[in-house]
């Protein structure tokens, strides 16, 4: 792509400044096709394939795919990838359940840039085979467990940034089910339930309000639209947003960090709110390295220092993202800006779920 044609946000970020980025994405990924969350880091299939999607956004279509066929090369046979691989072993015996199901974003991204019916065709089998890590965590009430231990046992607890995160990626897999000519109306009544139990019965996951993430996710996996995305982002606005500098990681820390600001601008956009998305992505440019156009993952502003002393991979991949789903530059944006058929609001006591409590 040209620098006209990448995505870009005037007066924030240049095509030529996205481009810049995506080199350095391109420098971290290893001859196998993995990308790191640095130079000589660990893998995670999550980041891993965040990256790949900035890859596609900019152009690097054949990178992409090469990130995604490593990423099938290396899946376990149960569908699964290790939390962390290390120089291409395992790292961790741990599955988290919203790894495996990224890859149905990552690859539904890839599809919608690109249109290449031979590439979903290719890791079709592997889509399937994580969809199906993640619906054996799931419990009759709908709700997905957050991992499988080394010894195999689940956890025994639901995240909601994560179950907000799988809300995606199962709409996302029956999207690629639907255009292969292959639909999965299964996978179609999975989403629907956990969207409804992530946007009306949130106290059936565990508490980690202090994270941003859980303030946000809903909106971003699209569990969460219209006017409770609106009041749900004005509720905890000022807990977390530090103005001019980006959001907290957590609301007890003297912290922003590019990723989770980038991410709240992807649910900013998702809800039309262009503006505000486009203040908090020029309000962390203080973190780009303008060398090589690397993002510090965050500022400590209490100690005014870079913390940690990392330019993480999957910092760059968020901002790039960002700036596409804000200028609308390719049709990879439509995963976080499309909205979902299955969102509707309900009272949550007057819903009709069979079983609130936990199971």
């Amino acid at each position: 792509m040209s620098g006209a044609e990448l995505p870009h946000v005037p007066g924030v970020l240049s095509g030529d400044d996205v481009a810049r980025s995506a080199e350095y994405l391109l420098a971290c990924q290893e001859g196998s096709g993995a990308i790191p969350w640095f130079p000589g880091g660990h893998v995670d299939a999550w980041d891993h394939v965040e990256c790949a999607m900035a890859l596609s956004a900019t152009g690097h279509t054949a990178a992409a795919a090469r990130a995604y066929d490593w990423l099938a090369a290396v899946q376990r046979p149960d569908g699964a990838w290790p939390a962390k691989i290390r120089q291409g072993r395992a790292a961790s015996g741990l599955r988290e359940a919203n790894h495996a199901g990224y890859l149905a974003v990552g690859v539904w991204h890839h599809v919608l840039v690109t249109g290449d019916a031979g590439f979903a065709e290719r890791l079709w089998p592997a889509v399937r085979a994580a969809v199906g890590f993640v619906l054996g965590l799931r419990t009759e009430r709908g709700e997905i467990q957050w991992a499988r231990g080394p010894d195999g046992r689940p956890g025994d607890h639901a995240l909601l940034t994560g179950c907000a995160s799988l809300h995606q990626a199962l709409r996302c897999a029956a999207a690629l089910a639907e255009w292969l000519g292959r639909p999965q109306p299964d996978w179609e009544l999975a989403a629907a339930q956990l969207g409804h139990l992530v946007a009306d019965h949130e106290s059936i996951f565990a508490d980690r309000g202090r994270f941003s993430m859980d303030w946000y996710y809903p909106i971003l996996g699209g569990a969460v639209r219209g006017t409770r995305a609106a009041e749900r982002l004005s509720e905890r606005w000022e807990t977390f947003v530090v103005p001019g500098l980006g959001i907290r990681c957590v609301s007890d820390q003297p912290w922003v960090t590019g990723a989770e600001t980038s991410e709240l601008v992807l649910a900013l956009a998702a809800t039309g709110d262009v503006e505000r998305g486009i203040r908090l992505l020029a309000d962390i440019q203080h973190l780009r390295d303008a060398d090589d156009g690397a993002y510090w993952t965050g500022y400590q502003f209490a100690e005014d220092v870079n913390w940690p002393v990392e330019r993480s991979t999957w910092t760059a991949a968020a901002v790039i993202l960002a700036a596409d789903a804000l200028s609308g530059a390719t049709g990879g944006a439509r995963v976080f800006t499309d909205a979902p058929a299955d969102v509707a609001p309900a009272d949550p006591v007057s819903c009709g779920c069979a079983v609130l409590g936990r199971v």
